[in-house]
């Protein structure tokens, strides 16, 4: 999709010819090329790839030179890479550049579904560090948790929670990532829906909205602790004016990025503040604005009980099976719900029983297995888990035609020696579970997340 000037709304115009001056035409024209199509890799999923054009402010992050149809790419099914868009990549600087992440920090993406930058951050951080990535609607919170499951990292707990809800956390968090629900602009190229519903009231309401959730989470956020604040937007009220609403309300320093002239981002600095602005007519991306600020100012702790926790350990028998069904199990804790066994960091096991009291939550660390008459039945998500140990398991290489078949979960006609639980792989990346019978392989792809697309 493209917009073309006459598709924009009068009031847009007006503010971006105030704000861009003589490079406002540039920026028009900008809106009607064609969006750029971008993606970044896993970087603990390693597969043959002909993406070639790097992202120059993200590690991992790729141009591509046309739109695939990613949802018959069963690459992307298995967590290989995620789709998302270049100019919000950014935030990698911000991680980098402002906070040390060879310590063990808790990070909390507050509004994180589809799961873009909590993918990103999880794989930016060190595996002592913990990530809360949030969702306030249930059903993009199930969404998010799908996705977090196919990127197979552990250290993730997945919540559906209000902004409000994480006062009950006081101090917890080291880092603080708020991609605040925002009027879109910068979406106008992509995303018609965003240019439909834009209007100058919107713009005020959604100015509101995010001074109530960065005011609602901010008592969670401990002193010396970075605040990461962005938006899909241009307009200085959802943006520069917020960022003033906030150090005229707390005690905070506001953090420098440094920049390469060739990125083609934009600082602003105004009454204090400083942010960065990206636009599509000075960056291979889609509109974006992020800031990093640091609170100064004093913050209770919540204090954790230094004792054992309340999680239940499966079975001697049990423990001695799944363990040998992961990589390095030394640093990892594992623990049966009902007949459900998940496993997380060890040195985690304390903060994520703390967030099980405080939040609800979708899903935490890695569900590997369900018991049945001491019997283990490996998980989904294990498969497509960076912790699981592949050579415990037999696996069946599938041509692309059958990889599709099985997201489709359809019956894959395949003769194979071997029988029991099988890792379904695709050019080495895991795509799920079958299990191989005498005269049939039942396809254990979940049905909720099976490819409904044709061929």
């Amino acid at each position: 999709m493209s917009t073309q000037a006459a598709d924009l709304p009068a009031s847009f115009l007006q503010k971006m010819q105030h704000q861009l001056g003589e490079a406002l035409p540039d920026f028009l024209k900008s809106l009607a090329e064609p969006a750029p199509v971008s993606i970044r890799l896993n970087p603990r999923k390693h597969f043959n790839h002909s993406y070639t054009v790097h992202i120059p402010w993200a590690e991992n992050g790729r141009y591509l030179a046309e739109r695939p149809v990613f949802t018959l790419d069963p690459f992307l099914h298995g967590g290989a890479y995620y789709v998302q868009e270049a100019s919000s990549m950014f935030v990698e600087q911000a991680v980098k550049q402002c906070i040390d992440l060879d310590q063990s920090i808790h990070v909390l993406d507050l509004c994180a579904a589809p799961g873009g930058k909590s993918t990103h951050l999880v794989s930016l951080l060190n595996d002592e560090s913990l990530l809360v990535s949030n969702e306030v609607i249930r059903s993009r919170a199930n969404i998010l948790s799908e996705n977090i499951q196919k990127w197979g990292y552990n250290q993730v707990v997945v919540t559906n929670n209000d902004p409000e809800d994480f006062k009950r956390l006081p101090g917890f968090f080291d880092v603080m990532v708020v991609d605040a629900p925002c009027s879109g602009e910068g979406l106008f190229r992509k995303d018609a829906g965003a240019m439909q519903e834009w209007s100058d009231d919107n713009v005020m309401l959604c100015s509101k909205r995010q001074r109530r959730i960065v005011s609602d989470i901010w008592s969670s956020l401990k002193e010396n602790g970075i605040l990461v604040y962005s938006t899909c937007t241009y307009n200085p009220e959802e943006n520069e004016e917020n960022l003033v609403w906030l150090k005229e309300s707390h005690d905070v320093e506001f953090l420098k990025i440094k920049l390469d002239d060739a990125w083609g981002a934009v600082e602003v600095e105004q009454d204090g503040i400083t942010g960065y602005h990206f636009y599509p007519h000075r960056v291979k991306g889609e509109g974006f604005f992020i800031s990093v600020i640091r609170k100064k100012e004093n913050a209770d702790i919540l204090r954790m009980k230094n004792a054992k926790t309340g999680f239940q350990p499966p079975s001697k028998k049990i423990l001695e099976q799944i363990q040998s069904w992961v990589i390095d199990p030394e640093g990892i804790s594992f623990i049966q719900r009902e007949d459900v066994i998940q496993f997380f960091p060890s040195v985690k096991s304390q903060e994520i029983e703390t967030l099980s009291k405080n939040l609800r939550l979708v899903s935490a660390g890695t569900f590997a297995a369900v018991v049945k008459h001491e019997k283990l039945v490996p998980e989904h998500a294990l498969a497509l888990s960076v912790k699981l140990n592949h050579a415990n398991f037999p696996a069946l290489a599938l041509s692309r035609e059958d990889a599709l078949r099985y997201l489709r979960k359809e019956t894959l006609n395949i003769t194979t020696s071997h029988t029991g639980f099988t890792l379904m792989l695709y050019e080495n990346i895991a795509l799920g579970w079958g299990n191989v019978l005498p005269n049939r392989i039942n396809n254990l792809y979940p049905a909720e997340w099976r490819i409904r697309m044709g061929a």
